[in-house]
């Protein structure tokens, strides 16, 4: 059996507000934005190099906030200070040790996100365990 997540989606009160952050200050791209009819809108939006994800719009439904949804990175430093410099309000580093650090940050709407980095040394906890 496979199974993979490729999209997740997320509650926003303000679509092109949502599309501005999430395009212009995280560097998502912005795979649709279209309007079937009946009032509805659909926005696709996936992470760089990434085979999942996010989408909001008009007449999809409303829910709570996501949290802590996890953009996994190759370098935490150099991605917070490119997204800082964006004006992206993110986080400090968090060392949780053995090789694994988070950042943080949110969306306007409350959407939760963690930027992680785990080195390549980090300790994995042992399956047979």
């Amino acid at each position: 059996m496979s199974m993979r997540l490729e999209l997740v989606p997320l509650s926003v009160s303000d679509v092109d507000r949502s599309i501005t952050f999430y395009r212009d200050v995280v560097g998502f791209v912005l795979d649709h934005d279209v309007s079937p009819g009946n009032g509805m809108r659909v926005v696709q939006l996936t992470p760089p190099g990434s085979s999942c994800s996010i989408s909001f719009g008009v007449g999809m439904g409303a829910g709570a906030p996501v949290s802590n949804l996890h953009l996994v990175v190759d370098d935490l430093d150099s991605v917070r200070a490119g997204l800082a410099a964006n004006g992206l309000d993110v986080s400090p580093v968090q060392d949780m040790g053995g090789g694994v650090r988070y950042a943080f940050f949110a969306d306007p709407d409350g959407n939760s996100w963690a930027l992680q980095e785990i080195s390549a040394g980090a300790a994995l906890p042992d399956p047979a365990s």
